[in-house]
């Protein structure tokens, strides 16, 4: 009997009827896909491949087919692929372990956990491809979600269910403000995607972003820059998948992606490899329709629960017309922009709130909130519009009451709006801080 005998048998066993039909044979690899003539599988099911004597190369999932060819991808890094190797189906579609053994983890794609050591059995398997929330199985977001950090919640406020980008490029502190968000918001469940990070971040991140205080109530799903595109779609996924478990608990779930830009750049490199055609900077059409796929399972459902999405944007050469940026801000709720200027000044966190906003926060804020964040908007604009008259001492007092306003609360406004890493801010003293920044500037605005 030969090695691989009863590995099939165990095979069929998994897979049932559908066995007899569900093995093919490598062909052809053209880049990152590897073409075969079977098996008879649907696009998104995963396959193993195999080599000839039964060996587990790699698994690997359906990502086209055309007439008898049927594409698929590793999802591991393989070695030993050859023509001739078998493409045995699985006929199932990937899915998570799910539970409460998940928080305080740092695990894969797949939630295995990264530190080696043991973790429980999962309470529920989740599939890691959902459909979202129907349109009317939604409840309204009426409920501000506090973040802690003061620049966003005093002019750019989310709700509860809201789904916002950040903005940025690198090195601007898009990290550093997920980590406060994590470890000063009112979320019962952080939900953590790192994307197609460099592997030293990751540990950064975790220690000295999170902190203990931070993972202590977060999962976080990591897949590093050098795995696989397939993996680095799946950690999205497998992160979105879990909030969705934690979020049928019952929980007010933030999940934070960083980035979703890397994920579209992985869909980029699967697309190509099945001859997508590329368009605006190489993107296929397939990286559009995954984006909103996403992006729509976070929100708000009216059996209870919730997911705030915050989804981290790299705009490369600070382009906010980039066309993934562009695309995300049209899908997004509102978006929160971070200005390298800002952070060459040593402003902290570096978010330019004349660019920012939340398109939910009319209905979340209160009315005195709502004044308030109006008058500070008002005279940031004026401020902004006059700030080389008043750089090279041009600028005349008295001539114009809303900039005299602006430069009389100009300390008060930057006490507002800079605020130290550790620094959670409570909505009440965010509000108070308005107020003084406003009364500071008297009556203009």
């Amino acid at each position: 009997m030969s090695h691989a005998e009863p590995f099939a048998g165990a095979l069929d066993r998994l897979a049932g009827a559908r066995m007899f039909q569900a093995e093919g044979k490598v062909t052809r690899v053209a880049g990152l896909a590897v073409e075969s003539n079977g098996p008879a599988c649907a696009v998104g099911e995963e396959c193993l491949l195999l080599s000839a004597n039964g060996t587990i190369l790699s698994r690997a999932q359906v990502i086209g087919f055309a007439n008898d060819r049927v594409f698929t991808m590793p999802v591991d890094h393989v070695q030993g692929l050859s023509v001739g190797s078998r493409v045995v189906g699985l006929a199932k579609r990937p899915e998570i372990a799910v539970g409460p053994h998940l928080l305080g983890r740092i695990v894969d794609a797949d939630a295995r956990p990264l530190d080696a050591t043991s973790t429980p059995p999962g309470e529920a398997y989740y599939p890691l491809s959902a459909a979202a929330p129907g349109a009317l199985g939604r409840a309204r977001i009426e409920s501000p979600f506090v973040t802690g950090v003061r620049s966003i919640d005093a002019l750019a406020t989310l709700g509860r269910g809201q789904r916002i980008g950040v903005f940025s490029g690198s090195g601007v502190g898009k990290s550093t403000l997920l980590g406060m968000i994590a470890r000063h918001s009112e979320s019962d469940v952080n939900v953590i995607a790192l994307v197609g990070e460099r592997g030293r971040e990751v540990r950064d991140f975790v220690e000295q972003e999170l902190g203990e205080e931070g993972l202590s109530r977060s999962v976080v799903f990591v897949a590093t820059s050098d795995e696989p595109p397939l993996r680095r779609i799946r950690a999205a996924l497998a992160a979105t998948a879990a909030a969705e478990y934690f979020r049928d608990q019952g929980k007010n779930v933030v999940l934070m992606m960083d980035s979703i830009t890397r994920v579209a750049m992985a869909q980029r490199e699967v697309g190509l490899s099945v001859g997508e055609p590329p368009s605006t900077k190489g993107y296929p059409p397939s990286v559009l329709s995954l984006l909103p796929q996403i992006l729509e399972r976070a929100g708000s459902v009216a059996a209870g629960g919730c997911i705030t999405g915050v989804y981290t944007v790299y705009v490369e050469g600070d382009d906010l017309n980039d066309p993934i940026a562009d695309a995300m801000r049209s899908l997004l709720d509102g978006h929160v922009v971070l200005s390298r200027d800002l952070a060459d000044r040593g402003h902290w966190p570096a978010v330019d709130v004349l660019k920012s906003l939340s398109r939910l926060m009319p209905q979340v804020a209160a009315e005195e909130h709502l004044e308030l964040a109006r008058v500070l908007r008002s005279r940031l604009a004026a401020l902004y519009d006059a700030e080389d008259l008043v750089l090279l001492g041009a600028y005349q007092a008295g001539s114009q009451p809303l900039i005299d306003a602006a430069l009389a609360a100009r300390e008060a406004t930057r006490t507002l709006l800079s605020q130290e890493r550790d620094d959670g801010a409570p909505l009440e003293s965010t509000i108070e801080l308005m107020r003084a920044a406003v009364r500071a500037g008297g009556d203009a605005g």
